[in-house]
């Protein structure tokens, strides 16, 4: 399967950051180059510390209409994600990423057991019976993430103070390009962030 790809910049993420004594919450605007809102970018914040609480969580990506929805998902590492198989054929859904090898041979219905994500970075699933079936996984060490909507905005929350990184990406994001990060410090003020990413090689399952 190849998966081509137009490169692009993410630029000018405006954050807005609320804090109350002990948490903030950031209100996150993506945007691509030409300044329009940019769908489907996970956004996390890792502390600098490297003390994180975990809070893994049970995700699903479905398959219907043979797609998967949704396009992207961002979960915590220990995390499961079911894959049910709703549509009216059978799929075989598998990944060769590095951060999560794993192979769901031809089925209709839902597995028996889910996958766990249990290291962190970027896993690409495809589908080895229909060639256009693509989605993604970005797989982070933080509970502290979201997934813009099509708007582009997304909020964190419930965010300790203190000083931490934060880091974007986005499924049109080429592999091997480095990912951009800004350390900021999460205190009872507004912060201001522009994140840029550089492409790099084509991104697919294989």
């Amino acid at each position: 399967m190849k998966l081509t790809f137009t490169p692009f910049a993410l630029a000018a993420c405006s954050l807005t950051l609320s804090s109350a004594l002990f948490a903030a919450s950031i209100d996150i605007d993506v945007r691509d180059t030409q300044g329009n809102p940019l769908a489907d970018a996970a956004v996390y914040v890792e502390s600098v510390a490297g003390v994180s609480p975990a809070r893994s969580r049970m995700a699903e990506i479905e398959q219907k209409n043979r797609k998967f929805m949704p396009l992207m998902t961002i979960v915590q590492t220990g995390s499961e994600i079911a894959f049910p198989n709703n549509d009216t054929v059978r799929h075989h859904v598998y990944s060769f990423s590095p951060a999560k090898p794993f192979e769901l041979k031809l089925y209709s219905g839902t597995p028996g057991n889910p996958v766990l994500f249990d290291k962190p970075g970027t896993v690409v699933i495809g589908c080895n019976i229909h060639d256009r079936m693509v989605a993604y996984i970005q797989v982070v060490n933080t509970p502290y993430f979201g997934k813009t909507d099509d708007a582009g905005k997304v909020r964190i929350t419930d965010l300790p103070v203190g000083k931490y990184k934060l880091k974007a990406w986005h499924p049109q994001v080429l592999a091997g390009a480095t990912m951009p990060e800004s350390e900021m410090t999460i205190a009872r003020q507004d912060v201001a962030v522009s994140i840029a990413m550089k492409p790099g090689a084509d991104s697919k399952p294989h």
